[in-house]
């Protein structure tokens, strides 16, 4: 072997590390990058076979015809093992050959009978698409991930709260959560700051993660990946050939639910008419952050929505039952923040809250720290306060009993925006544009 050989060799690998986990698929590893490598023979996929080939004669029923390469992109498979499927299924008669347009590229039509056979499969699972990973490198791989998540600092959360005003305990609180990866409760007066904060601690979430486009349970297909809350991250154009395509690089996740979430949402959605699985919110939050917002405001008993995440917390795995009846074991890796208005008494109890890994009381703001949120909060509009402006409104809210909220600064400047915007003047902090302001934001109550 040349020298130049072997240094193309050291700098890019495929480690096995089945020695540690017969479950983690193989990866390519380069410097800081790692993903899932792509397999190089049938028998190294550890789907079972027969449910490829099925996947497989399902998409080809979609079209009159297609080829080797537009399969192969489908079900994201690299095209030489996409081609010996085919040919399966040619052996069988239920696809044929109808020429060759390159190296392992052939175009093919499904037969009458190869039709008929789609169709029945058509019946059991309605899913075409990419191929599976199975449940159990899933959960190896979101094992390795979480392991190797990168460190969070204090000073990443200091720099992520940096646009609320929280007093030092609370922002240590918070930073311990987010470094550890503990769950978080938050809890205290409407305004203040509870959902800013959740979505904060996102941020301080680094990396990258990757996720399956689905995973395969005997015929049942769940599809994890979902376009609409995960954000896709392109691999190393000079490596994306030898990454597993069934796999998809994205951006640490938050997934926030509010008072729309029911019981029924936090386990596997299954569609009759497509036959196949959705799986749930936080089964795509995995490798990232869930936030419950509004907590106690859900159409369920609190108690009830609490008694179903005792035993996640507890152990990091989650329990989803199929349609059939079959339960399944799935991890629950990531950040859950709870976040609620409501007397604590009312909405949990002493189990759930000692499996929460910190709490944290937002109160409201006092002085000081109000004059501090309304400035900061002009400065960031680029929008200049007169003297004595907020000291006027804090008496205006002490006179009407109204309490200070940490969130009311924004909204009133926005709605003087509003109103300057409406009549075609400049951007100004006026005590009439305040009164409008007030009055359209509080009404006449």
């Amino acid at each position: 072997m040349t020298i130049a050989e072997q240094t193309v060799l050291d700098s890019y690998q495929v480690v096995d590390h089945r020695v540690n986990d017969l479950h983690l698929p193989s990866l390519v590893e380069e410097e800081d990058f790692f993903a899932p490598a792509a397999p190089e023979q049938l028998t190294e996929i550890d789907v079972d076979a027969t449910c490829l080939t099925d996947l497989s004669l399902k998409l080809a029923s979609m079209v009159p015809q297609f080829t080797t390469d537009w399969a192969a992109q489908l079900l994201c498979l690299p095209l030489q093992l996409v081609e010996e499927l085919l040919w399966q299924l040619k052996g069988d008669k239920l696809i044929e050959v109808l020429g060759q347009t390159g190296p392992f590229n052939y175009r093919y039509a499904v037969t009458d009978r190869g039709r008929e056979h789609a169709q029945r499969l058509l019946e059991i699972s309605g899913y075409v698409g990419p191929a599976p990973v199975t449940l159990d490198a899933y959960s190896a791989m979101l094992d390795l991930q979480s392991e190797q998540r990168p460190k969070v600092t204090r000073e990443q959360v200091q720099s992520a709260v940096s646009e609320l005003t929280l007093p030092e305990d609370a922002v240590e609180v918070a930073a311990l959560a987010a470094s550890s990866g503990r769950s978080l409760f938050l809890f205290g007066p409407p305004g203040n700051g509870k959902t800013s904060l959740g979505r904060a601690l996102h941020k301080v979430l680094e990396g990258h993660l990757w996720i399956p486009h689905c995973i395969a349970i005997d015929s049942s297909i769940i599809r994890i990946f979902d376009p609409q809350v995960h954000q896709r991250c392109d691999s190393p154009q000079d490596l994306s050939a030898r990454v597993d395509q069934r796999w998809v690089r994205i951006r640490r996740p938050l997934i926030v639910a509010g008072g729309e979430m029911t019981i029924d949402e936090l386990d596997l959605a299954y569609s009759p008419s497509l036959r196949f699985y959705e799986a749930p919110p936080h089964v795509k939050a995995n490798g990232g952050a869930f936030l419950i917002d509004d907590f106690g405001r859900q159409r369920v008993d609190p108690h009830e929505l609490l008694n179903r995440w005792i035993i996640p917390l507890e152990h990091q795995i989650d329990h989803l039952t199929l349609h059939t009846g079959q339960k399944i074991q799935i991890p629950f890796r990531l950040m859950l923040t709870v976040a609620t208005n409501l007397n604590v008494k009312d909405v949990a109890d002493p189990a759930f809250l000692r499996r929460m890994g910190y709490r944290l009381h937002l109160d409201k703001p006092n002085r000081d720290d109000f004059k501090s949120i309304f400035q900061r909060y002009a400065q960031n509009s680029d929008v200049s306060v007169p003297p004595n402006l907020i000291d006027l409104l804090i008496a205006r809210y002490a006179a009407e009993s109204r309490e200070l909220r940490s969130s009311e600064p924004r909204d009133l400047i926005e709605r003087c925006r509003d109103i300057c915007k409406l009549r075609d003047q400049p951007f100004q902090l006026t005590q009439e544009v305040i009164d409008v302001a007030w009055s359209g934001y509080f009404g006449n109550q």
